[in-house]
């Protein structure tokens, strides 16, 4: 399972990177779905661990009280404004391979990590990527109770199914769509209309 999760995250990586190098410039600066990241920022925080020492992260960490997230958030914004776009697609494309997992995550970890937001990027922009489901599939079989609950998605009342995958989550009023667009979902984001099918679809859609 290791050797299918690591495939997995090369794979992701190098179609990722092979997205972003035609990606026209201009499109650098739209918004993804994360709240107030442009796709420069998404890319900074993805190669991030690839880029940054222990002892630089933990100096930040420091500065920022000790949130992972305001910290995350300072140092994509810092990197973004100091790396071009061809420092940025390097950092991603030179370490397809590299061996980091999140504290605690595994590598079912950083596959999560690359493919949801890659999905900030693709989703948020309009872009026409298709992730193959049986990656999604493991991403989805990762998810546990303690990763649904980080996010602090309201997810009462709804069933989530999906219309590529066996796959449903929850109980209550279906809400139907591609397994990665439910993936987005779990991870609170706001999906562009279209995405999404049944009664709470409004509830998730932006």
């Amino acid at each position: 399972m290791v050797d299918r999760l690591r495939a997995a995250v090369a794979a992701e990586r190098r179609e990722l990177a092979d997205l972003l190098a035609a990606l026209p410039a201009e499109r650098w600066d739209s918004l993804t779905l994360c709240d107030g990241w442009r796709v420069r920022e998404v890319v900074a925080h993805l190669t991030m661990p690839f880029r940054t020492s222990l002892r630089r992260i933990l100096i930040d960490l420091m500065k920022a009280r000790g949130s992972f997230d305001r910290m995350a958030d300072r140092a994509a914004r810092r990197d973004a404004a100091g790396m071009p776009t061809e420092r940025l697609i390097a950092a991603l494309r030179d370490n397809i391979d590299h061996p980091w997992t999140p504290p605690g995550g595994g590598v079912a970890g950083a596959l999560s990590h690359d493919v949801i937001h890659g999905l900030d990027i693709t989703v948020g922009l309009g872009l026409p990527r298709s992730i193959p489901p049986d990656r999604v599939a493991l991403v989805l079989a990762g998810m546990r109770p303690r990763n649904i609950a980080y996010f602090g998605t309201d997810l009462t009342g709804v069933s989530l199914q999906a219309t590529d995958l066996d796959w449903v989550y929850g109980s209550g009023a279906p809400l139907r769509g591609l397994a990665q667009d439910l993936l987005l979902v779990i991870c609170g984001r706001r999906l562009p209309p279209g995405h999404l099918d049944g009664e709470p679809a409004a509830r998730f859609s932006r």
